[in-house]
C-alpha cells in the first residue's frame, strides 16, 4: 500500500477531491492511504493560531514552525518505519515533472505533503525538517492544496492496480519525453471535423505506427526544447524522426481546406500545378501524364461539365481533382478484376497538388474532399485509378481505404506504358 500523508489547514477540500473516482476505488481497495491532517489541531496557544507576523516587517503573515512541526511529528508517530519523504510545495522548488512522480512512486513508501499558506512558513521548519521543495511552475498560487493533490494524484495513478493497465500511463504524455498521441471518439464526424481514416480500418499496426509519429510530430510542434531533447534507438523510431524533422521545414496547413467548382479564373493556376505534377512524374521516371494528356483543353472540358473541383488552402488554390459519373473511354476496363457490382459509383480522376503543398497532408485531404462530394451525389462507392509505379500514389490510396480491384490499360500514345492499376472505395453512410 502507498501512503500520501497531507498536511494542510483544508482537509475537507483535498479529501473531497482525492477520495473520488479512480483515486477513491484505489484506496477502497486498499492500494492506496491517502490522509489529511488539520495543522491547526497541533498548535500550542488557545486560538489555534498558526501564523504569525514576518520578523522585519512585510505583508500577511508567515506560518509557525511549531505547529508545522507537531503535526509532522504527529504522522510519523502514525507511520513509524516507513521510507518516507517530506515534501513541501513552494515556487521556489524545482519543477515538477513526470520523472518526479515515477521517481517517488519508485523510491518510497510514504510522502508527506506540506501544504504553505498566508506568505509561507518559517524558513526553520523547511531547514530542520523538509526534505525536498517541489514548484508546479514559475507561478504563485494562494495556497499549497491545489499543488499537492496535483502531485499526490500522478504519483497515485502510477502505483500498480490503480489504473487498469501499466500502458494507461506509459503512453501517455511526458512518459517518455513525449507528448500523446490526438484521440477521438464518436461520432464519426463532428462539426465537419473527420476521424483519421487510419484509425477506422482495424489495421492495429498501422494505427499504432500513426500514434507513434503523432508523438513525434506534436512534440516537436508543442514543445521543441522536448524534442530537442529525444535520445531514441528503436529503428523504427528513428526513422519516423528523420521524417518528422525532414517535415519540419516544409510548409504548414495554417488555414482551412476545402473544395468548390472551379471557375474560369483558377484555370491559369491549376494549370500550374498540372504542369509541377507532370514534372514529378517525369523525375521520378514514371510513365504517366508524359504524353500529352492531360491538358489545358481537358480541363476545360471538365469545368464545363461541372466535374473539376479546385482545392483550396484558405483562399489560395492548393490542387485540384475531376470527380464525374461516368468512366471515360478505356477507363472502366478492368483487364484482370472487377468493380463492386450494383453500386451507384462516381469516378476520381485527374488529381494533383501544387508542389509546396506535397507533404502537408494536403493529398488526404482531398481524397476526402472528393468523397463527401461523392456521398453528396448519392454514390455508394468511388472509383480510381493511377500508374502501377506509381508509388506514392498507390500508398496514399491504400491508406485512405481504397481497395485493388485489378489492372487496367489506358488508351496513351505510342510508346508510353498503358498499365494502371484500378483501385474502389465503398462509401459506407457517415453516422
Amino acid at each position: 500500500m502507498f501512503r500520501i500523508d497531507i498536511m494542510t489547514l483544508f482537509p475537507d477540500t483535498v479529501n473531497a477531491v482525492l477520495h473520488e473516482s479512480i483515486l477513491g476505488r484505489a484506496c477502497a481497495k486498499g492500494l492506496l492511504d491517502i490522509r489529511c491532517w488539520q495543522i491547526r489541531d497541533y498548535t500550542e496557544n488557545k486560538q489555534n493560531q498558526v501564523d504569525d507576523y514576518p520578523y522585519g516587517g512585510g505583508w500577511g503573515c508567515v506560518m509557525m514552525a511549531q505547529p508545522l512541526k507537531s503535526c509532522l511529528d504527529a504522522v510519523k508517530a502514525d507511520s513509524p518505519g516507513a521510507k518516507r519523504r517530506v515534501i513541501y510545495l513552494s515556487p521556489q522548488g524545482l519543477p515538477y515533472t513526470q520523472q518526479t512522480a515515477r521517481r517517488l512512486r519508485d523510491e518510497y513508501e510514504q510522502l508527506v505533503l506540506v501544504c504553505g499558506h498566508y506568505e509561507g512558513v518559517d524558513e526553520r521548519f523547511v531547514e530542520a525538517c523538509v526534505d525536498e521543495e517541489i514548484s508546479l511552475g514559475d507561478f504563485v498560487l494562494t495556497g499549497g492544496e491545489i499543488a499537492a493533490m496535483a502531485v499526490a494524484d500522478s504519483v497515485c495513478r502510477l502505483v500498480p492496480g490503480v489504473l487498469s493497465d501499466e500502458a494507461c500511463y506509459t503512453g501517455e504524455s511526458h512518459w517518455e519525453g513525449l507528448l500523446e498521441y490526438p484521440q477521438y471518439t464518436r461520432p464519426e464526424i463532428w462539426e465537419g471535423r473527420a476521424v483519421p481514416e487510419v484509425l477506422l480500418r482495424g489495421d492495429h499496426a498501422k494505427v499504432e505506427n500513426w500514434r507513434r509519429r503523432q508523438q513525434f510530430e506534436r512534440t516537436c510542434e508543442k514543445r521543441p526544447d522536448m524534442f530537442e531533447k529525444l535520445n531514441l534507438t528503436d529503428k523504427n523510431d528513428l526513422k519516423l524522426l528523420k521524417e518528422v524533422q525532414k517535415e519540419r521545414g516544409r510548409l504548414k496547413l495554417t488555414e482551412p481546406v476545402a473544395c468548390r467548382p472551379a471557375a474560369e479564373e483558377d484555370l491559369p493556376a491549376l494549370l500550374d500545378i498540372l504542369a509541377e505534377a507532370k514534372a514529378l512524374l517525369r523525375q521520378r521516371g514514371i510513365d504517366q501524364w508524359q504524353d500529352g494528356y492531360p491538358n489545358e483543353e481537358i480541363l476545360r472540358a471538365d469545368l464545363a461539365r461541372g466535374e473539376l473541383f479546385t482545392v483550396c488552402h484558405g483562399d489560395e488554390p492548393a490542387g485540384f481533382f475531376v470527380l464525374s459519373g461516368r468512366e471515360e473511354p478505356g477507363g472502366g476496363e478492368i483487364t484482370d478484376g472487377k468493380w463492386t457490382a450494383d453500386l451507384p459509383f462516381a469516378v476520381l480522376h485527374r488529381c494533383a497538388e501544387a508542389a509546396k503543398y506535397r507533404g502537408t497532408g494536403l493529398a488526404d485531404k482531398m481524397l476526402a474532399l472528393a468523397e463527401q462530394q461523392a456521398r453528396a451525389l448519392g454514390r455508394k462507392a468511388l472509383r480510381t485509378g493511377t500508374h502501377r509505379k506509381n508509388k506514392a500514389m498507390l500508398r496514399l490510396l491504400r491508406e485512405n481505404g481504397y481497395r485493388y480491384r485489378g489492372n487496367i490499360r489506358w488508351p496513351v500514345e505510342a510508346g508510353h506504358d498503358d498499365v494502371g492499376q484500378a483501385y474502389e472505395k465503398l462509401l459506407k453512410d457517415r453516422k
